[in-house]
């Protein structure tokens, strides 16, 4: 089944991302930006882990559509202080924050390619 964009949201629970990428999309001028949504649609599967030696440590290994792997990270300052919710929420923040520069060096380069060959060529190639 399918994830609706929603879903993926909720299920995400980046708000803090969720008002930076509506801002985004409020003064975007074109329709060529990389958007949360597209970032969390590319996610195939997510793993959290706690290391033994740093248990208030969180590591999400984030396996991409296309098999890449991004790996974020999240750890208080304080042990004392640690919530795994947060150490999550943290983590995939982590994550999406460096999809954003990959996704945007990507979509940089499609346009690029559309100025220097043309649509078709571009189309063709994808």
């Amino acid at each position: 089944m399918t994830e609706t964009d929603a879903q993926r949201q909720q299920r995400a629970g980046l708000s803090s991302m969720q008002i930076a990428d509506a801002e985004a999309a409020a003064v975007a001028k074109t329709p060529n930006r990389v958007s949360l949504d597209h970032l969390l649609s590319r996610i195939s599967d997510e793993e959290f882990l706690h290391p033994r030696l740093h248990p208030h440590m969180t590591i999400l290994v984030a396996t991409l559509e296309n098999g890449f792997i991004v790996i974020g990270q999240s750890t208080p300052a304080d042990p004392a202080n640690f919530n795994p919710e947060l150490g999550m929420k943290f983590a995939k923040e982590d994550v999406i924050r460096q999809m954003w520069k990959l996704e945007a060096y990507l979509l940089r380069e499609r346009m690029h390619l559309e100025e220097a060959d043309g649509p078709s060529d571009v189309r063709a190639g994808t």
